[in-house]
């Protein structure tokens, strides 16, 4: 028994060639490329988890806040990290001496 279909499709010359550019850069078969493909196309026009009002309100104030200039962008955000990582930290204190018991 047969676990998989055989479909034909028709392509423009033009994108036939990008898509052999493509196939041969990334050392895919054509199957591979256009299952990626449609995965892709399935998963952004038909996500399997559908966000909730309050997750949709918040991408919405997000993507206002940036068009109003009132984010950052990825690669800032990745460059401001980065730079706080190799600042130089401060000199360990060192220890305290061990505190002196009364006589008895």
């Amino acid at each position: 028994m047969r676990t998989t279909e055989i479909m034909t499709i028709s392509l423009p010359p033009a994108m036939v060639r990008q898509f052999e550019q493509v196939r041969k850069k990334e050392s895919r078969t054509r199957s591979e490329l256009v299952r990626e493909a449609l995965r892709a196309y399935f998963e952004a026009r038909y996500p399997a988890v559908q966000p909730t009002k309050a997750e949709l309100a918040a991408l919405r104030r997000g993507r206002a806040a940036f068009r109003r200039g009132d984010a950052v962008s990825l690669s800032e955000l990745l460059r401001d990290v980065e730079s706080r990582n190799h600042q130089t930290r401060p000199k360990k204190l060192p220890k305290a001496p061990p505190k002196r018991t009364a006589a008895r």
